[in-house]
């Protein structure tokens, strides 16, 4: 084989490396590539605001006391009571107020 069979053979070689090696960069880039793409949808997954949480209900205010209303309840009867027996009412009108009281 003279000097042209050996430089054919270089060329040869020579391409066939450079193929190779083009492929390999592609082979790794794309890699590369997937590898940043899932990063970032990765990042995108974790940077979205997050859903909106609402708070609970306050809780309703707390009911008056019972005893306070019972004792004004009662003592409010007692005051028509009296009034009935001292003829400032009649018992018609303390039936009718003590039903007000009775259901307010």
């Amino acid at each position: 084989m003279g000097l042209i069979g050996g430089m054919a053979r270089t060329a040869v070689v020579a391409g066939t490396a450079t193929a190779v090696s083009n492929r390999v960069s592609r082979r790794q880039a794309g890699r590369w590539q997937a590898q940043a793409d899932a990063q970032a949808y990765q990042q995108q997954q974790y940077q979205q605001p997050p859903q909106p949480q609402y708070a609970a209900p306050p809780p309703p205010a707390p009911a008056a006391p019972a005893a306070s209303g019972s004792d004004d309840l009662i003592e409010n009867l007692q005051k028509l009571g009296a009034l009935r027996d001292q003829g400032v009412l009649t018992d018609a009108e303390f039936e009718a107020q003590k039903a007000k009281l009775l259901a307010g």
